[in-house]
């Protein structure tokens, strides 16, 4: 048997990845300004989405090189049908210790039950403000208090790792940073502030928009007490854990602007129209659908994955001049 599949996927740098990324849809419940158009979005044909069952082989196939770790996202993951049953496949593979689920839980309060038992034990939940009128500004939708209903009822389901995930922008979510640490102080869910990126549809992010960890930092510690790096944090981890001095409430930062992480990243990720993106911000993709369609082997499928790592570049250079935004918004590439 070919002995290439049992190598770990490492790319020129010394990366070695083990978490991939699932996109199930491009579909969204909610019009988030700096992920997707308020109107007319042009979502894939249902029939270009990878099918549950393709998805489960594509991991089983990964599984071999090293990945250990998944993460479902869309879009929306919660708005594909029967996502519980993806789950459950994926939770049975050998191999698999972990599997994470990212959405924005407007549909989670009817959901939650049912992913737990198919074996999801880990949610992550976008939601960027306390407020919600603000709330409203930012989705441009209704559903604060779907979201808040969606938390309880995975708390009441059984969840115990629930973070939450709140974009951080700058003259608009400042007011919200302290509600936000007293939030992870009275909840016990950590907060995790994301730095606004350029994967917007409209292309109309700027640097200045940005509120970087650092002010966030500063601005909560003046607000409660001061936050303080969490000994021994997993340096691969996308965000840098804080906790507050009295040890109650923990705050992470994804700080992709202001402290990029690119030297120990471990990810990659694949689109719900089954296309291999070995980076967040790549400007080229793998066909994996058609390999997958196709009478592609197992090994072919396998090189493909291997290749696409071994072509991942340095970092994204956001910070460059050399920077050139993906033609795909965030909401199309998968979370």
């Amino acid at each position: 048997m070919d002995l290439l599949p049992q190598l770990p996927l490492v790319d020129t740098f010394g990366r070695s990845h083990n978490n991939l990324r699932i996109s199930v849809t491009d579909r969204c419940n909610i019009r988030c300004f700096y992920c997707m158009p308020a109107e007319n979005v042009q979502f894939m044909d249902r029939v270009d989405l990878l099918t549950y069952e393709e998805i489960e082989r594509f991991v089983r196939l990964t599984v071999p090189l090293g990945v250990n770790k998944l993460r479902l996202t869309g879009g929306e993951p919660l708005v594909r049908k029967d996502l519980a049953k993806l789950v459950a496949a994926l939770s049975k593979i050998d191999g698999i210790e972990d599997i994470g689920l990212t959405t924005n839980g407007i549909l989670l309060a009817e959901q939650a039950a049912d992913l737990y038992a198919a074996g999801l034990r880990r949610l992550n939940v976008s939601l960027d403000a306390l407020n919600a009128e603000k709330f409203k500004q930012i989705t441009r939708r209704e559903g604060y208090e779907k979201v808040l209903e969606g938390i309880e009822a995975a708390e009441k389901a059984g969840f115990q790792q629930i973070k939450i995930n709140a974009v951080s922008l700058r003259g608009m979510t400042e007011d919200e940073l302290v509600p936000f640490g007293h939030f992870a102080r009275t909840t016990g869910h950590e907060v995790r502030f994301i730095e606004y990126m350029p994967l917007d549809a409209d292309n109309a992010w700027e640097r200045e928009k940005v509120l970087f960890a650092q002010e966030i930092i500063d601005i909560i510690s003046a607000g409660i007490r001061p936050l303080v790096p969490v000994p021994n944090a997993d340096p691969r981890a996308p965000a840098a854990d804080y906790q507050f001095d009295d040890g109650i409430g923990r705050i992470g930062f994804i700080a992709s602007i202001s402290r990029p992480f690119c030297s120990q990243c471990n990810r990659f990720r694949i689109t719900a129209d089954g296309k291999l993106r070995n980076c967040l911000f790549s400007l080229e993709e793998t066909d994996l659908r058609s390999l997958l369609r196709g009478e592609a082997s197992d090994e072919v499928i396998q090189q493909a994955v291997r290749n696409s790592i071994h072509a991942k570049w340095e970092g994204h250079e956001i910070n460059t001049a050399r920077f050139i935004q993906p033609t795909r918004p965030m909401y199309s590439i998968g979370g």
